[in-house]
């Protein structure tokens, strides 16, 4: 990829649009216009954004939002969204309990 400061050139001050308060990410509840300033600020890859905003690291870990927050990034960038790397995709993980933990070892003292 380009230099960051040739890029940020190439594609301008960042310009408020209409639909910016549109939600992509429901669960980290990112809007389309925090992803657009996080281009602009210099985030060029789907996993600095997703570590900056949180996009994607929710219950349904990009499932829901991830192809869009790859266009929206491919579009301030003005480049095809084939050219953005994608993030790397990881096993969801939920919190356990300890107590179920235990009832699988196979000794039920409850």
């Amino acid at each position: 990829m380009k230099d960051i400061q040739e890029k940020r050139k190439e594609i301008g001050p960042f310009i408020p649009g209409p639909d910016d308060d549109l939600l992509i990410c429901r669960c980290e509840e990112v809007t389309k216009g925090e992803i657009r300033q996080a281009v602009h600020a210099g985030m060029f890859t789907i996993e600095e954004i997703r570590r900056f905003l949180r996009c994607g690291m929710g219950l349904c870990q990009g499932q829901t939002c991830g192809k869009l927050v790859k266009g929206i990034v491919a579009r301030e960038l003005q480049v095809s969204p084939a050219e953005i790397e994608p993030a790397t995709s990881r096993a969801p993980m939920r919190p356990t309990e300890m107590r179920i933990m235990a009832k699988d070892g196979g000794d039920d003292r409850e």
